[in-house]
């Protein structure tokens, strides 16, 4: 009988560990988190690398017709970086990069999120690692984690923690999407998928048997990222600029196609119709960073899978 105080002393010693190693293991699942995920809404801001800046600079304001932004950036502009807005709130940005380190186009994609200081408590939750909250250069709160990729990803709201309801013109620029290259879509879907709440937008491939592009909506808005699967890890420069990619969405891409030309663009592709069945034009910056031109709907039946989202641009 002496032995039952230390034989139950030791059950309830077990029991805690066991319940701690569940409770552990069910956060790291996403089985136990009490923070629910705030809202993500649409792409923010995408910051490309560019390795002339008098060149980058004719392409983006010129060509594109982007209009500088004087402020509203993320980040302070300088001599390093310069700011684009696309529409009243979306803005493209311009990183200065050494031409020989051979890292990709896209340096960093940011989302508009409910409440960046909510959603580091729910990534954390989930077992990311993710920095603390900090402001950019327009007072605005934001944090950044990286995907499974190493690809950096930020979540930005106001200051006020309410994302801004703006409306965007239709006849506007709008970024609808942006492409990384992906190595595995598993550890991809485990990110984007189950804890960042994106979902199947559409996919496919150049064979009806084959899935080499995956378009992952947001949970709450209408953009999305592209998977640029199947990708060679000895791809060239210019292979990586076609896969890390931004695309520019436009009600007519025979318009925009005119619009370019009249900017200067010499013309070194035509529109086609993609195996999406929407009408694009592929542009490139002088980095070989690929801008796609997209309709915003399709004008045929997609290959390969149905469209499982809402279409971005006029509804």
């Amino acid at each position: 009988m002496r032995l039952a105080r230390p034989f139950v002393g030791l059950c309830v010693v077990v029991v805690l560990l066991a319940g701690s190693a569940a409770a552990l293991y069910a956060r790291a699942r996403g089985q136990s988190t009490k923070v629910d995920r705030p809202q993500i809404t649409n792409i923010a801001v995408v910051r490309i690398r560019v390795t002339n800046g008098k060149a980058s600079h004719a392409f983006y304001s010129k060509i594109l017709g982007l209009p500088q932004a004087k402020q509203g950036c993320f980040s302070k502009t300088s001599t390093n970086v310069e700011c684009f807005n696309v529409n009243s709130s979306q803005k493209i940005e311009l990183v200065s990069n050494d031409p020989g380190d051979g890292k990709n186009g896209i340096e960093a994609v940011a989302y508009h999120a409910r409440d960046a200081n909510l959603m580091r408590e729910y990534l954390m939750a989930r077992g990311v690692k993710v920095g603390d909250v900090k402001k950019d250069a327009a007072g605005d709160n934001y944090i950044e984690v990286r995907d499974p990729e190493q690809h950096r990803v930020i979540f930005i709201s106001p200051g006020t923690g309410v994302i801004s309801n703006i409306a965007i013109s239709p006849k506007s620029n709008q970024l609808i999407h942006t492409g990384w290259v992906i190595e595995d879509r598993g550890a991809a879907d485990v990110f984007y998928r189950d804890v960042l709440g994106f979902h199947l937008y559409w996919q496919g491939g150049m064979k009806d048997n084959e899935t080499s592009w995956v378009a992952m909506q947001e949970p709450n808005g209408n953009t999305w990222l592209e998977y640029m699967l199947n990708i060679s890890p000895t791809a060239d420069h210019h292979t990586l600029g076609v896969m890390n990619h931004i695309s520019l969405g436009v009600v007519s891409i025979q318009e925009a196609e005119a619009r370019l030309i009249k900017n200067g663009w010499k013309p070194t592709e035509k529109p086609k119709v993609g195996r999406d069945g929407k009408w694009q034009l592929n542009v490139y910056d002088p980095d070989d960073t690929r801008v796609e031109f997209m309709e915003f709907k399709p004008a045929e039946k997609p290959c390969c899978s149905e469209f499982t989202g809402t279409h971005p641009g006029p509804q």
